[in-house]
């Protein structure tokens, strides 16, 4: 019986799972199974109206046990249930999108389902599944205005000079919930959903077994697996997936999977990503800090948002002066920024990250395996690896250890 390797992604652990074919059977996805979507259609509380179409689309398969239920790639059909575009400073914009439909290889199916998270996005959900936005008096610009206006009370002039300076340099939050094409989300079926059948992985079942994987893991037990920081020099991120391809293909794979690159970190970049973060908006091109990898600044930095700096996933990517099978190697340190602080030593803002680093290992594969454009996918052992530790700025993280090698087309 044929066998392949798949990605997993869960909410404990990712893991790259060996998963069997099994002929056409019934099958049932629990409730509370978790789908993760990606939006086809820009929905806005500017403009939505009740019943809007809402048109997206699977990005990582969904299994049950040990097979696989719900393809990445399936079609999920669904419409606007609410959008509440706010008419005053104290009201929150609302939205309540509802998913009604799937298609499974050409069969469309009708689920029960409602969003529980919504990723990197600023807004909070509630438990009916509608999204909650934010008021522009709990941003920084909002509680400057705030400042400013108490101050006019008993100096007027002086207000009114710091108002306009503060207005040249910082605008109001946007207090719509605007969510473009791309955004990514996570559903819940709040029912159980019968399939005929296994519906396949998607993408992942064209993957082949990486050849000559002995000689691909003699490799990797040379090479370094820590990142430090430059400034202090401190030990930080772990390398956690390992890229065969060019650099044409390690570009063209990331944009395809909806990653943007980051910029250089300028004055001008720094500036940027302060506007941002006090207008509590995105930043897709927002510089991140410099990490070393034997010595040496990475090649390339990736990383994809929704509209806020606080939140993003973001990784580094560096050229091995190694090959393998005649094709250059990129180790890549990938993690999940979900916060950020005011840190009192390093007189800076800092994000917090994810502590289980593995679930941004699996989210960064299925993104590419998404894309098409991977020919092979393995998990490799790293016993040298601790599995716990700190960041250059002091997060706990946690790890099996391995390393996913992803061999590109």
């Amino acid at each position: 019986m044929e066998q392949w390797w798949s990605i997993r992604k869960s909410r404990i652990l990712p893991a790259l799972v060996l998963a069997v074919p099994v002929w056409a059977a019934p099958l049932e996805v629990p409730a509370d199974t978790r789908i993760e979507i990606r939006l086809k259609t820009k929905v806005s509380t500017v403009n939505a109206r009740a019943d809007d179409p809402v048109e997206a689309v699977v990005i990582a398969p969904v299994m049950v046990g040990a097979q696989y239920a719900i393809p990445a790639g399936a079609a999920v059909h669904g419409v606007v249930g609410k959008a509440v575009h706010p008419e005053a400073a104290d009201q929150r914009a609302a939205l309540l999108l509802t998913f009604t439909g799937i298609e499974i290889g050409g069969t469309p199916l009708k689920i029960a389902a409602r969003v529980v998270t919504v990723d990197n996005a600023r807004e909070k959900i509630d438990e009916t599944g509608q999204v909650n936005g934010i008021l522009p008096s709990e941003t920084i610009t909002g509680k400057l205005d705030s400042g400013i206006g108490k101050l006019a009370d008993k100096y007027a002039g002086l207000a009114g000079i710091l108002s306009a300076a503060k207005s040249a340099v910082l605008k109001s939050a946007e207090s719509d919930i605007v969510y473009d094409a791309g955004v990514e989300m996570e559903l819940r079926l709040t029912a159980p959903l019968s399939l005929a059948k296994t519906g396949g992985a998607g993408p992942a079942d064209s993957l082949v077994p990486v050849e000559d994987l002995a000689a691909l893991q003699n490799l990797i037990a040379g090479q370094p697996f820590q990142t430090m920081a430059q400034q202090p020099a401190k030990p930080s991120d772990v390398t956690n997936i390992l890229l065969v391809g060019t650099r044409q293909q390690v570009e063209e794979t990331f944009a395809a999977a909806g990653w943007t690159t980051a910029a250089a970190l300028t004055r001008e970049a720094k500036f940027e990503t302060l506007r941002a973060l006090a207008e509590d908006r995105g930043y897709n091109e927002a510089p991140v800090s410099v990490l070393l990898l034997d010595g040496r600044p990475p090649d390339l930095v990736f990383e994809k948002l929704n509209n806020t700096f606080a939140h993003r996933h973001h990784l580094r990517v560096w050229q091995r002066p190694e090959t393998f099978a005649a094709t250059p190697l990129w180790a890549v340190a990938a993690t999940h920024d979900i916060g950020i602080n005011f840190s009192e030593q390093n007189r800076t803002f800092i994000h917090r990250i994810d502590s289980e680093i593995d679930r941004e290992r699996g989210k960064v594969v299925n993104d590419l395996i998404f894309t098409g454009r991977v020919a092979s996918l393995t998990l490799v052992e790293r016993p040298q690896v601790p599995q716990k530790g700190q960041n250059a700025t002091g997060d706990n993280f946690t790890t099996d250890g391995k390393i996913a090698v992803l061999v590109l087309k």
